[in-house]
């Protein structure tokens, strides 16, 4: 594809993500975090100014800035997180018929997003270090 076309696309990815995200904020299932990083990501490959005003927001900013830099996903996320997987996976699972390969899908997929997630670190790595040595001031780094 063409270099123009490629970013055309990643933009396009970016609004609609950065759009779920919004919808997400106000619509408890529909999860905002993992949107709003895919739209971080997106405009990173198609639009500087774009990705400049999301790395500056200041709800988003700090996130977003913590995992482009160290991978970390907040103790806070993470728990809401598995909660929130963790209850909408419960129901139909238990209470629902359909095929048990099915249910055994759904609930791997389920086990498998909550093992990436809590493999992530909740702190960078440098703050973390820092904490343990008993140097911690508070400030962010």
């Amino acid at each position: 594809m063409r270099p123009r076309l490629v970013r055309l696309l990643y933009w396009i990815a970016g609004v609609t993500a950065l759009l779920l995200g919004a919808i997400g904020v106000v619509l408890p299932l529909l999860p905002t975090t993992p949107f709003v990083i895919l739209a971080a990501f997106c405009f990173s490959r198609s639009s500087e100014r774009l990705h400049r005003w999301l790395l500056n927001q200041r709800l988003f900013g700090p996130m977003i800035r913590d995992w482009e830099a160290y991978g970390v996903i907040p103790l806070r996320i993470k728990c809401l997180s598995t909660t929130l997987m963790l209850a909408l996976v419960s129901y139909p699972l238990l209470f629902r018929e359909f095929d048990w390969r099915l249910k055994a899908l759904a609930g791997a997929c389920v086990l498998f997003a909550l093992v990436y997630v809590w493999s992530r670190p909740s702190v960078p790595q440098a703050r973390a270090a820092k904490a343990a040595m008993g140097d911690d001031t508070g400030s962010a780094s």
